[in-house]
């Protein structure tokens, strides 16, 4: 249910909708959650919140827009998701795409194609958004994962964003079995059409937290900055509440990728996570245990830290991060193992 704090109103057709739509956009149940601090002169805040099938929505605002109206973009940016991208919605635009039912592209995932194809060149490869085969054949998309260990070779046969590219608003494939999978990046997206169409209501002060991918503008209710924890990222933390760091953000979105949640422990007792490496076809399993970016858009942060996570600290993450934020702004916070305890590498401004 979705409730405006003081008044618990239920919002059970909304929630159902939103929580759909969420669903469509989940690559990770990332490791951010919403701070605030006490002041002596809070300002008027609405909040609007609610939680289902392990995800969340929290809304922070203050303006002149209503509970209701604010309700009602979100319901509308949430049916113009799962009909562009869902890949569990099977009359979506992306999953008659991916059976090539039509080659045709909208703008949604057009732009979501064209950052990733940005990310998958930075990473040389390790951020791709044609992994799909793969994550389903582990497990991490809907089907189960087979006893037996994939046929990660036949898989690779049709993985990788080479084998595509857009002309014309076409989608054009050199192989017809590859798919795509925005999951990667697409909650930060939906984050970032809400907090565009608070823009255009005139909203200078809020907070959007969907699912842990984060984006700020202006003041919280104590008229600070926004301040946002990070979490502790032990195998199995499924609580907000084990904070590692927090830090302060300024008109600017935030999201967080990690191993430590979704993740299996195989019949040898490896582990199996969900960020797959798609040069090899296995998890992307190293000592980076999670990734936080900060960056202008949510779709820019939340596809940065899966891209991250792929790489890993063996394949160049803390080089690139640091390029990044010479060349982009967006800033950092790593978590690795060390032993019995964590290494931290960050932007200066978080030591």
């Amino acid at each position: 249910m979705f409730s405006n704090s003081g008044n618990n109103l239920q919002k059970r057709t909304m929630t159902q909708q939103l929580l759909n739509a969420l669903r469509t956009a989940i690559v990770t149940l990332t490791v951010a959650t919403a701070a605030w601090s006490c002041g002596t002169h809070p300002l008027p805040y609405t909040t609007i919140e609610g939680n289902a099938l392990g995800t969340f929505v929290v809304v922070k605002y203050s303006g002149e827009i209503t509970q209701d109206e604010v309700i009602a973009l979100i319901r509308n940016t949430d049916s113009e998701a799962i009909a562009s991208m869902s890949i569990f919605d099977e009359n979506s635009l992306l999953s008659r795409v991916n059976r090539n039912l039509t080659d045709s592209l909208d703008s949604h995932i057009t732009y979501n194609i064209e950052l990733a194809s940005r990310y998958y060149e930075l990473s040389n490869g390790a951020y791709d958004i044609t992994v799909r085969p793969l994550t389903e054949a582990w497990g991490f998309a809907q089907k189960r994962a087979s006893e037996a260990e994939p046929n990660v070779d036949s898989l690779l046969e049709f993985v990788g964003m080479e084998k595509m590219r857009i002309e014309q608003g076409r989608i054009v494939k050199s192989d017809s079995r590859l798919q795509i999978d925005l999951n990667s990046i697409a909650k930060g997206y939906v984050v970032d059409l809400v907090a565009a169409k608070l823009d255009e209501a005139h909203v200078e002060d809020y907070m959007i937290n969907i699912g842990g991918e984060i984006r700020c503008r202006g003041r919280n209710n104590s008229g600070n900055i926004w301040s946002i924890g990070i979490e502790t990222p032990y195998d199995g933390n499924m609580s907000s509440d084990a904070i590692e760091k927090i830090i302060t953000v300024d008109n600017c979105a935030v999201a967080t990728s990690g191993n430590y949640r979704r993740f299996y422990l195989d019949s040898a007792g490896r582990k199996v996570a969900h960020t797959i490496d798609p040069h090899t076809g296995y998890s992307a399993v190293s000592d980076l245990l999670s990734a936080t970016v900060v960056a202008p858009t949510c779709a820019e942060a939340d596809a940065a830290a899966t891209m991250f996570m792929a790489m890993g600290s063996e394949g160049g993450a803390l080089e690139l991060a640091q390029r990044c934020e010479q060349e982009y702004g967006w800033r950092y916070y790593f978590i690795y193992a060390d032993g019995e305890a964590y290494r931290i590498e960050c932007s200066e401004e978080y030591r």
